[in-house]
């Protein structure tokens, strides 16, 4: 039986097919006596398809390619359509066939070869992609839609210094901002030269991050990275906590960095009195410290302590597992017992559970991802805010 794909693709040539004898009939003709004659050649390709004979349809419509207006169009529906199908040696060959005539104008050729390289792509050839999307992005009408396509090729393979490349290329022609992406690049390989401990060339990458609009707050976090990790507390200290301020969803990342920072220079009381601050500023974050300090198992601050115990016990869904009216009365040593052996068990439970999610198309990860691997968009992840409870529940639902 013909699959619903297979009437689909019929339909277009049908319609195809229907609108040449349309052409024929009512067009111009030197013969005004004559029939307009239905072309035999897509009744048979129609044939083909509707019997499922895939590859021998694609074989009759590539021995019929005549490069004209009436036809060309025809072969690229087809190849677009393979390629939506996921069948890319078919659109390749659809393609290849286009390129190899003599008689083709320069725009279909452009047309062609931009299709084949979207072939390309979607096969995972990467470097052939490149190839053609480089040559495209030199003059052709389809200069755009090519550095736009690079910038995804880089992307893939991490050549940030071609996407730096493309993107500020597009932002001469492209008529909008490609700024954000850019500064992105720009901490991809400060990031790469921290890892190999080569700071100076991280800190002129991550100031050049920073050069354009809008700022991405990762340059702003590399830079206190690159502080701690060459031993100048006092900046990294000034810029974690600069990070929080202006951006209070990177606490899940600045946090643990001031807590250790602190630790390290065995300035806890000092690191009370930071944390009391924040909180009289800003009162809506004391719930974020407590989820951070839960995911980073972050205690023996009294501050962060007293921010988790208040979260455990205004946490309604919690209720559907612990007493908490049990768990907030009784002695301080079995209260303290108790609320010590709940926040452990959150802390598996954080840790098993996706703690960022896509704003965009709502992918979750474990970790922090500047760039969302589903939906491709730069810095759209945001992080939790409270304990999953969701998958607990629900298992806990089906085996009553």
């Amino acid at each position: 039986m013909p699959t619903e794909s297979t009437f689909f693709l019929a339909g277009l040539f049908l319609l195809l097919a229907a609108a040449g004898w349309a052409m024929g009939r009512f067009g111009e003709r030197d013969d005004e006596d004559a029939p307009p004659p239905l072309n035999i050649d897509y009744l048979k390709g129609l044939n083909f398809l509707l019997n499922e004979q895939t590859d021998q349809a694609l074989e009759h419509f590539l021995r019929m390619v005549r490069v004209d207006d009436k036809t060309i169009e025809t072969h690229f529906a087809l190849g677009s359509l393979f390629r939506r199908r996921g069948e890319i040696d078919r659109a390749i060959r659809i393609h290849q066939n286009i390129i190899a005539r003599p008689d083709i104008a320069s725009e279909q050729r452009d047309q062609a070869l931009y299709s084949l390289a979207k072939d390309y792509l979607s096969a995972g050839l990467l470097d052939r992609a490149e190839n053609l999307f480089v040559r495209l992005a030199q003059g052709s009408r389809y200069q755009v839609q090519s550095l736009e396509a690079l910038c995804s090729v880089y992307e893939q393979e991490r050549d940030w210094e071609k996407a730096i490349d493309a993107g500020q290329r597009l932002e001469v022609i492209g008529g909008r901002s490609w700024a954000l992406q850019i500064a992105h690049y720009h901490c991809e390989l400060a990031e790469a030269a921290a890892l190999k401990k080569d700071f100076s060339a991280a800190r002129k990458f991550v100031k050049k991050a920073q050069a354009g609009r809008p700022r991405t707050m990762r340059g702003a976090l590399t830079r206190a990275h690159i502080a701690r990790d060459t031993d100048d507390n006092k900046t990294a200290l000034k810029l974690y906590h600069r990070i929080i301020d202006e951006n209070t969803y990177l606490i899940a990342e600045a946090l643990p960095e001031i807590v250790a920072i602190y630790k390290r220079e065995n300035a806890t009381a000092e690191l009370e009195r930071a944390l009391q601050a924040l909180l009289k500023k800003n009162p809506d974050m004391a719930s974020l410290v407590a989820y951070t300090a839960i995911v980073n198992d972050l205690g023996g601050i009294k501050v962060i302590d007293d921010c988790v115990e208040q979260y455990m016990l205004n946490e309604p869904t919690l209720g559907e597992f612990v007493d908490l009216q049990q768990l907030s009365s009784g002695d301080k040593e079995s209260k303290v017992s108790a609320l010590a052996k709940v926040r452990s068990a959150l802390s598996k439970l954080a840790s098993s559970t996706p703690r960022y999610q896509c704003q965009e198309c709502g992918f979750s990860s474990q970790r922090l991802l500047w760039q969302c691997p589903s939906c491709r968009n730069w810095e759209t992840q945001r992080p939790a805010s409270r304990v999953q409870f969701d998958t607990v529940l629900q298992h806990s639902i089906t085996n009553r």
